[in-house]
């Protein structure tokens, strides 16, 4: 007989039919031996804290999944009437016109531009709590359940990529490299899905025009990172050109998927067989081993997509990045998905 304690049997009775049961269990049973673990009350006040984020922002974020969301990273120190302020500020505007929901930190400066240009309702702030008080700023402050307080870096940090789909990165001191490092540190080894990652400045603002390319030709050189990496960085002169780079970077493409027989690119309609065969030829040094194949795969709603399926090396991201591109430029028949590369979720059919 089990002596679990009522809550707990009730717990499992009422997990019996969730399609997730066993990853559910799995997760009790981590809980339950780091019981027998970690006797320290840091460790649970971590092991809590950190849960609880997790339960804030999937609770904040799990409504809105159907629509794509930029986040905007960039210096709190920018004032009002900074050049920098203003073009963020038109980066939430233009998201917003597009479709995009905008993600930021909540914070001031770029992070409040941002949002002050999205809206309240269609923005996102990952608020982080502080020794000292840092206050959200008005204009996400106003979002409701839209506004996340996370009590750690690390769990804020884990939602800026895992629901962002496009990153603009404005200029900003080591908080702003740090996420834009971990950004493309993640989408090179692979635990991110590949998201377009733009850097945009005022004009004649010389922080993006010299030293990331100038890094990343050093890096090329000593074979620090491959050939192709630097195609995971776009560069943007202005607002309107940054969000119709992300635009373009979902006209076709949807997201990819990793299974048993190798990497999926899910699409938004499917490709001919000639276009598969310029696939075939312009980029076998994706493949481990075998070739290109069209298919059909789930996407994470459930909803069947046409896919692109190959044995993908895992050392070539920029040259996925390449393959992206080439699908995206794909003169392809009118569909609805075609014109709202904003949208997550398949839309209806054309009549």
């Amino acid at each position: 007989m089990s002596t679990a304690p009522l809550s707990l049997e009730r717990l499992g009775h009422s997990l019996v039919d969730h399609p997730h049961r066993l990853l559910i269990e799995r997760s009790l049973h981590s809980i339950l031996e780091m019981a027998r673990i970690a006797d320290d009350t840091d460790d649970w006040q971590l092991i809590s804290g950190a849960l609880s984020d997790l339960h804030d922002a999937l609770a904040a974020f799990h409504p809105h999944r159907s629509s794509r969301k930029v986040t905007v990273f960039g210096s709190a120190r920018s004032l009002p009437h900074s050049s920098t302020y203003q073009l963020a500020e038109q980066v939430g505007r233009e998201a917003m016109a597009a479709g995009f929901e905008v993600i930021t930190g909540a914070g001031g400066g770029v992070m409040e531009a941002a949002n002050r240009g999205a809206g309240a309702d269609h923005s996102f702030g990952l608020n982080i709590q502080l020794p000292f008080e840092q206050a959200p700023n008005p204009y996400v402050a106003a979002a409701g359940d839209r506004l996340v307080d996370f009590r750690y870096f690390f769990t804020r940090k884990l939602f800026f990529l895992r629901e962002s789909d496009a990153l603009v990165v404005l200029p900003g001191g080591f908080g702003t490299l740090d996420e834009l490092f971990e950004a493309l540190t993640l989408i090179q080894t692979g635990r991110t899905t590949p998201i377009p990652v733009v850097l945009l400045a005022p004009p004649g603002h010389e922080l993006w025009q010299h030293w990331p390319q100038d890094l990343l030709h050093g890096l090329k050189r000593e074979g620090l990172i491959g050939p192709d990496d630097g195609c995971l960085i776009s560069w943007a002169g202005s607002a309107s050109e940054a969000i119709e780079l992300i635009r373009h970077f979902y006209r076709v493409f949807h997201t990819t998927r990793v299974t048993d027989d190798g990497l999926e690119l899910l699409l938004h309609v499917p490709l001919a067989e000639a276009d598969l065969l310029t696939i075939r030829s312009g980029f076998p040094d994706l493949l481990s081993s075998g070739t290109f194949e069209l298919g059909e795969s789930c996407d994470d709603n459930d909803g069947l997509r046409p896919c692109l399926r190959f044995d993908f090396d895992q050392r070539r991201v920029g040259r996925l990045y390449q393959l992206i591109a080439a699908i995206n430029a794909l003169d392809l028949p009118r569909s609805d998905d075609l014109l709202h590369p904003e949208q997550r979720t398949c839309l209806e059919p054309l009549p």
